[in-house]
């Protein structure tokens, strides 16, 4: 079975982390995010992604040089105008030649989700499009569906205003698609989510598959750190990681906690981390402090940082403190 990844997003959330890596290559637990979401769908049967890009496809070329990742292979599908998600999906998918049942993924949803099942569930349903679905306590910034107790799709509302939403089940970001879905999307920039789905929806098409599995959107930045963190807490069904990397230099006397430390970071005297990211290559000051954070670049002695980001250029100066902001400054 073959699968398409939407990973041709700006990463704009993630800005400055994204000013030097695409979203999908950003590590989550020392893997890139891409890596992690294609090995799920490996295991769930998927024998080739096809990765839908919005712009250069180098960082991944480069990342997976033999067109492999794992036992998946990949092929690339690069927009030559933006399509927006179901533009997308039709372009990548025409690319490649797919014409059969397939997968669509979002690049940046990282959860536990057995694709194998999703698929098995689409099949048992005779469905067009099926969906998986999570219960989330506020749903009105996602996609919500009306789900009919056949497991059918009544309707499916985008971002409804709060306190409108038909259910707190929301679009989990993982689709099995007949290839007739294809044929519903005409040529140009197309959303998925606003166009094709109510579409597929209103004549009975579409079905959702409704689970407790663990369902992050890792494209948000405190939930990108949360995708780091919950892989060192347990919280996964069959995912860890080492919260330090063996080639990361961490001072004797530095305090490090519930922090993911990445490749070639280093960490001075009396430096104290905690509940964040450090990104390969940071650089942490002697008696600095780093504290839910997301940190690419310096963080100079005695200087401060809380609930932000600093990207693969920024700088902390010495005995300044950096809170709820970022820097450099995101890219307009």
């Amino acid at each position: 079975m073959r699968a398409v990844v939407l990973v041709g997003g700006f990463g704009t959330r993630l800005r400055p982390l994204t000013n030097s890596v695409p979203k999908p290559m950003l590590p989550v637990g020392h893997e890139p995010m891409i890596a992690r979401l294609v090995d799920r769908l490996g295991q769930g049967g998927v024998t080739e992604v096809v990765l839908a890009l919005g712009f250069r496809p180098e960082p991944f070329i480069e990342a997976f040089p033999d067109g492999r990742c794992g036992d998946v292979a990949l092929t690339y599908a690069v927009e030559p105008e933006p399509l927006d998600t179901a533009g997308a999906i039709r372009f990548a998918a025409e690319t490649a030649g797919i014409e059969e049942t397939f997968v669509v993924a979002n690049g940046d949803v990282m959860t536990d989700l057995d694709v194998g099942a999703l698929v098995s569930a689409h099949q048992e349903f005779g469905a067009e499009a099926t969906i998986h679905l999570i219960g989330v306590d506020d749903p009105s910034s996602f996609g919500v569906v009306d789900l009919a107790d056949d497991g059918s799709v009544n309707a499916f509302v985008e971002k409804p205003a709060p306190g409108e939403e038909p259910s707190n089940l929301i679009n989990a970001g993982t689709y099995v698609f007949e290839p007739s879905v294809l044929a519903r999307i005409p040529a140009g920039r197309v959303s998925i989510e606003r166009d094709t789905f109510p579409m597929v929806a209103d004549d009975g098409g579409m079905y959702g598959y409704a689970t407790d599995d663990y369902w992050i959107d890792a494209g948000r930045p405190d939930f990108y750190r949360a995708a780091n963190l919950d892989l060192l807490n347990s919280v996964r069904r069959h995912q860890s990681c080492e919260a330090i990397s063996p080639s990361a230099r961490v001072h004797t006397d530095a305090t490090v906690r519930n922090s993911v430390v990445g490749d070639r970071v280093a960490i001075g005297a009396e430096a104290v981390v905690v509940d964040s990211v450090l990104l390969p290559d940071a650089q942490i000051g002697a008696h600095a402090s780093v504290e839910a954070s997301l940190v690419m670049g310096r963080v100079e002695p005695h200087a401060v940082v809380r609930d932000s980001m600093v990207g693969a250029t920024g700088s902390v100066a010495e005995h300044t403190t950096l809170e709820r902001s970022s820097t450099p400054l995101p890219e307009s």
